[in-house]
């Protein structure tokens, strides 16, 4: 099969993927949640990559400043319509029942912590899945290839800005663990450091897309038929996700229910599955064709927006729908959840401050992941606690020693990032 043959067929499939979820929103079928749980989300997930697909190969055809802050958003919107959902029904719920946000004596999951359980599972999977899928697919890549290197990838100096602003932004999360309202001064803040990032990233030079599969496919129309097409998927794909986003999180919490399954434990991790989906598979495949520094700037980008543009965002709509000023409550386990979600981040902030990251490094985000996932989900609940703080200690120690160790490198990240000059840092 010809490139644009598998091209088509993946349109398809990811066409046919939304069918049904959204064939289900617009005529209002209902049936169980489980299945209900299963087709919106494959609906995301289809619209995900849709996405994904018109986005990449609109690179063509914008400036690079747009691209960058239209590219942003676009990244991060399966995740945060989810999100939004949840923020939503806490604000609702919060102006019923006060900050427990939960009807007296329901056994459901408060809503409020739902709102950030998304987040910071989401966040959770990038570090410890996605930047280890990377280099692990790279090392094998390398390896089946018989070519040299590939104990480690080496990002470019130019990297030096998203790193930089993931550091400020991880920093500032470190705080809200010892809050108990994520506030809309909190959003400000957030928000602020990602329109600097924007800024900032917007003067780099213009660079031509690498793209692939149906992106690729995609960018070989003529200029007036690519464009309609990329409007056309990325329209069909946003609506998608707004149809079948908030039955989607009905679902979720509904199938807890059914089975007896945390509906925290879902919404955390298997929302972010079909939201990060794509996400995780484009930077695979850079990896596997070699262009390791491609494939995990793309994720640390990501990881910018979640901790600024995403988690900023949850206050307001928290606010809007609650009718208040108040912040976001924070309960204690969500606390450990956020303290647990900004140490992993440090120690991988650590380990990039090198803007480098070996196969030894990769190993260790994703040993740590999965230890913390797998005791969260076999521990008994009243333990998560201690587990959570314990796993975040170990994080924070491990991240202290790598910069400790390397002491003059993070100085000079940040001096890159904030202050060299976009010309010499692509020098």
């Amino acid at each position: 099969m010809s490139a644009g043959g598998r091209a088509r067929t993946a349109l398809l499939l990811a066409l046919a993927a939304c069918a049904p979820g959204v064939i289900m929103r617009l005529a209002a079928v209902h049936t169980s949640h489980p299945v209900e749980a299963l087709l919106f989300g494959l609906a995301i997930v289809g619209a995900a990559f849709i996405l994904s697909w018109g986005a990449e190969a609109a690179q063509l055809d914008i400036s690079a400043g747009l691209a960058i802050a239209v590219l942003a958003f676009i990244a991060v919107l399966p995740e945060y319509a989810v999100d939004l959902i949840f923020a939503g029904k806490a604000g609702n719920a919060y102006s019923k029942y006060g900050s427990t946000c939960l009807k007296p004596g329901s056994p459901d999951a408060s809503p409020c912590s739902l709102a950030l359980a998304n987040m910071t599972g989401s966040n959770r999977l990038l570090i410890g899945i996605g930047w280890s899928l990377v280099v692990f697919a790279a090392w094998y890549a390398l390896r089946r290839r018989r070519m040299p290197g590939g104990s480690q990838i080496v990002l470019e100096r130019s990297h030096s800005v998203e790193l930089s602003y993931l550091t400020v932004a991880v920093a500032y999360s470190l705080t809200l663990p010892l809050k108990r309202t994520i506030t809309l001064l909190d959003a400000a803040l957030l928000v602020a450091i990602f329109v600097a990032y924007t800024i900032r990233v917007a003067g780099s030079p213009a660079e031509e897309p690498d793209l692939v599969g149906p992106a690729k496919w995609i960018g070989s129309f003529d200029r007036r038929r690519r464009r309609t097409a990329v409007a056309g998927l990325l329209v069909l794909a946003a609506a998608v996700i707004l149809l079948c986003a908030e039955r989607f999180a009905e679902a979720l919490v509904g199938t807890g229910r059914v089975f007896g399954i945390s509906e925290f434990l879902l919404v955390q991790w298997l929302a972010p599955l079909a939201s990060e989906a794509p996400e995780l598979l484009i930077a695979g495949m850079f990896a596997w064709r070699l262009k390791t520094s491609a494939g995990l700037s793309t994720l640390v980008s990501a990881k910018v927006n979640q901790w600024t543009l995403l988690i900023g965002t949850l206050p307001v709509v928290f606010a809007i729908t609650s009718g208040t000023l108040h912040g976001l409550p924070i309960d204690a386990g969500q606390r450990e959840e956020l303290l647990l979600t900004a140490a992993q981040s440090v120690f991988a902030v650590a380990i990039l401050s090198s803007l480098s990251i070996s196969v030894k490094e990769a190993w260790a985000l994703f040993s740590l992941f999965w230890a913390q996932f797998l005791i969260g989900a076999l521990v008994p609940g009243h333990a998560h606690g201690v587990e959570r703080v314990i796993v975040s200690g170990m994080y924070l120690v491990l991240g202290a020693m790598i910069l400790l160790r390397d002491r003059r490198r993070l100085p000079k990240l940040l001096r890159d990032g904030f202050r060299t000059p976009h010309e010499h840092l692509h020098t």
